[in-house]
Parts: structure tokens; C-alpha cells; sequence
């Protein structure tokens, strides 16, 4: 198999995951703590790289720790999930910045480790991809009724005796599985482009949570391989290309929605059409 058509397959099963991953992500409105958790394994990717480690590796370390800073920061007293996100982003992400020029001749170019590099991606990167979106479906189907319902009636939820706190970390688990199977397409930067885009075109164009689930990882994947494509004709890079075609899904799916809500105005028929066809 060739570089080209291993970067697709990866295209897909990336984009698909992160596509469904999304759907929670966006419907439980965790995009800022998704987007927050992309900046702030970059340092783990950077150690990871210096060290000889694969990427996804250190990047999934650093995500543990900062789901439990994140935690900690929210529970301090007028603090909020908000204020511990920002602080992760801008931290974490500064951290990768100081880490990277403290440690010269990195084996891996940072411009690969921020934006992507989906053309070098290995079988252990598509594996991996495919074990989250496995992972992924069969929580989902587990535990849908119970995502839906803590989702959409979370009072509700916690009146019928459900605890919430499960379900969370459920969601936390998987947005940083996605987050880190994401790296190797789209890097540290853009990574929140392919969880959170497909799944808000979805939204737009769907009237079902169901619908969400199926539709936000077709538009994810579509978005992967059009975007390794358009790399490959117009020569750019491979990252930002699936972020501006999973931008661009979006871009589709908010016109197609404002359609839908224009009124249908009745042409008016010219009178001498009108006689023209009583004639005839």
C-alpha cells in the first residue's frame, strides 16, 4: 500500500471518529474544553518526539494530566470548567512552545506536530484511529439512552436517580481518545476543526440526536478525504486542507438550513400568460 492511499484510509477512519466523538462533544456543548485539551498536548507530543516516542503516546499522557488539572482548577471555589479550559489552553500550549526551543534538533518538524502530517502516517496511526471509532460505537450504543437523556434532560436525569458524573468522564474519555487519533491528520492546532465542524453541519441539517450520530461521521470523513486530496492537487499541506473542507461542509450545511427557513413565495402568473392558457 502507497503512502496516498494509506493517508485516505486514514482520512476516513479519523474523520469518522472524530466525527461521532464530535456529536457529543458539540451537543454537550464541550467544544471549548476539546479545543483546550488539542492545545495542551502539545507539549506531550514535543517530549514525545524528542524522546523517540510515538507521538499519539505522549500526547495521551499529557491529556491525562490535564483532564485532572482541568478538574481540580473547576472545583476551586469561583472558578468554572470555562476558567480551567483557558488557563489549559493558553498553559499548556505555551509550555509545548518553551519545550520546543529548550530541546533543539527535534526529529520531528513542529510545523508536523501543530498542523499535521497525514501523508507520514503510519499503520499504527490508522490502528489507533480505528480502535477509538470501535471504542467509540460501541459506547455509543451502550450507553446512548443514557448520553441522550443526561444531555437533553439533565435535570431529569438526576431526578430519576442517575448520577451524572459517570457519563462526564465517558465523554471526557472519548473527546480525548479523538483528540489524540486526530493528531497524525490535522496536528495540535487543528484538531478542534475536525471534532467540532462535521458534527455542527450535521446539526444544522439533521432534526434527530440519531441522525447527529450517523451524519456527523460521514461529514467527517467526506471532509478527511477531500482535504487529502485537494493536498495532493494543488500541493499544500494535508492538515490545514481537511480543516478548510470540514469548514467548508459547515459553511454548506448553515446556507442549506437558512434555505430551508425562507418562506416559498408564489410566482405571480402574467395575465396575458394566464388567457394564453385558457385559449389554449
Amino acid at each position: 500500500m502507497g503512502y496516498f492511499e494509506r493517508a485516505l484510509i486514514a482520512a476516513i477512519v479519523i474523520g469518522a471518529g472524530a466525527g461521532l466523538v464530535g456529536s457529543l462533544v458539540v451537543v454537550r456543548r464541550r467544544t471549548f474544553f476539546a479545543q483546550a485539551l488539542t492545545h495542551g498536548t502539545y507539549p506531550g507530543a514535543v517530549a514525545a518526539a524528542a524522546l523517540g516516542v510515538s507521538v499519539p503516546v505522549g500526547a495521551a499522557a499529557a491529556s491525562v494530566v490535564l483532564v485532572a488539572v482541568m478538574s481540580g482548577i473547576a472545583r476551586v471555589r469561583r472558578q468554572g470548567a470555562q476558567v480551567a479550559a483557558g488557563i489549559v489552553l493558553t498553559g499548556g500550549f505555551a509550555a509545548g512552545v518553551l519545550l520546543q526551543a529548550l530541546i533543539p534538533g527535534l526529529p520531528v518538524r513542529a510545523e508536523s506536530l501543530l498542523m499535521g502530517s497525514i501523508l507520514t502516517a503510519t499503520t499504527g496511526d490508522v490502528l489507533l484511529a480505528a480502535c477509538v471509532v470501535v471504542v467509540a460505537v460501541v459506547c455509543v450504543s451502550v450507553f446512548g439512552k443514557e448520553l441522550a437523556f443526561s444531555t437533553f434532560d439533565p435535570n431529569g436525569f438526576r431526578a430519576a436517580g442517575y448520577r451524572e458524573w459517570p457519563i462526564e468522564l465517558l465523554v471526557l474519555g472519548l473527546t480525548t481518545a479523538s483528540v489524540v487519533s486526530s493528531l497524525p491528520a490535522v496536528g495540535a492546532i487543528l484538531a478542534i476543526a475536525l471534532i467540532a465542524a462535521p458534527a455542527a453541519a450535521a446539526r444544522l441539517v439533521v432534526r434527530s440526536f440519531r441522525g447527529l450520530l450517523f451524519a456527523a461521521p460521514v461529514i467527517g470523513a467526506a471532509a478527511g478525504v477531500l482535504g487529502v486530496i485537494a493536498s495532493r492537487l494543488f500541493a499544500i499541506a494535508a492538515g490545514p486542507a481537511i480543516a478548510l473542507a470540514a469548514t467548508a461542509f459547515f459553511l454548506l450545511a448553515l446556507g442549506i438550513s437558512k434555505l430551508r427557513g425562507l418562506p416559498l413565495r408564489r410566482v405571480p402568473i402574467p395575465v396575458e400568460t394566464a388567457e394564453d392558457a385558457r385559449i389554449a
